[in-house]
Formats: structure tokens, sequence, C-alpha cells
């Protein structure tokens, strides 16, 4: 969908109409739930994009597309970011447990990699700081640009950029550790 066609959803999200908000919510739904999966189990991942929605839904009037800030989905990757932040909160725990040993469909690796590989990273992204976890879940699983990525974590899109790559470094050297292996 053109990034105008999102702004005309939005602005029929904006009336009410429950047709422009099914269309962004089915544009979105699959990428918040995988990025939410990844820090809560599945019980309390579905329940914060129930809380995500509602929050958005709510807080429309509020939203303003402004340049370099991630635009609407990045928007909601805020919202969602939030959200999953207070149920860390409410649990009691902070940053991430271990990773999942069964990732969400909606996850874009799923099915380009075998078990084992898949494996090997999930250990290797275990080793990450949850600062580096979390912004490659919004760049790879949430799928956002870094100028979105940028707007959901208050940061410039060269300082994602930035980081994404020492990120992925540290990824490639952790994985290089657990398997053994020149990446």
């Amino acid at each position: 969908m053109a990034p105008d066609d999102i702004s005309d959803l939005v602005e029929e999200a904006r009336t009410g109409d429950r047709d422009a908000w099914e269309a962004l919510y089915r544009r979105t739904y699959p990428r918040l739930l995988a990025y939410a999966m990844r820090r809560l189990d599945a019980d309390a991942a579905k329940d914060a994009m129930s809380e995500t929605m509602v929050r958005a839904v709510a807080n429309i009037g509020r939203y303003r597309a402004v340049p370099g800030t991630g635009g609407f989905e990045g928007w909601l990757f805020g919202i969602c970011r939030h959200v999953v932040l207070d149920a860390q909160r409410a649990a009691g725990r902070r940053g991430y447990g271990p990773p999942p040993e069964i990732v969400s469909h909606a996850d874009p690796a799923e099915g380009l990699v075998s078990a084992e590989e898949a494996a090997a990273v999930r250990r290797a992204f275990a080793l990450l700081s949850d600062d580096d976890r979390e912004l490659l879940e919004l760049r790879v699983v949430g799928g956002l640009s870094a100028e979105e990525s940028a707007g959901v974590l208050g940061r410039r899109p060269g300082a994602v950029r930035m980081a994404q790559s020492r990120a992925l470094s540290r990824l490639r050297r952790h994985l290089e550790e657990v398997e053994g292996v020149s990446v």
C-alpha cells in the first residue's frame, strides 16, 4: 500500500470509519504481534495487541504525520512498545526472558532457515543487549524503516542505522561463538 493510501486510511479512521480501521489493523497486526511475542508470552502479547489498538483508536485525533518520525505504523509500534513495557512492569520483569522456542507465524525468517539454524540464531540473539534486541526486532520483525524505528525509539535515523550495523556485527560474533562457525 502506498504512503498516500495509508494517509487516506488514517484520515478515514479519524472519522470513525470501521473499514479503514480494519484495513489498518490487518496491515499492521502480524508485525505488531510478532514484536510483542518476542517480549511477552502468547496470551500477554495478544492482550498487548488489544490494548495497543484501544489506545490507537482513543488517540487517533492526536496523531500527526510528521516527516522523519515513522508515520502511522511507527506511531502504532510506539504505542505497542509502551504497552509491552507496561505489561512487563506489571508482571514484575524487565527486558527479555529467554527467546521463544517457537516463533510466531508472523516472523518473516520462519520459513527461510532450518530448525537448527533458527535455534542457533535464537541463542545468539539472547546474548545481545535489550537495546540491540529491540532495535533489530523493530527493523527485522516489525519491518520498520530506520526513520520509523527512530520515531519509536526517540533517536535520529542515522543513529538507528549505525546502532543496527553494530548490533548486527555483535549478532554475527555471537552466532560464531554459539555455532563455532564463521558467518
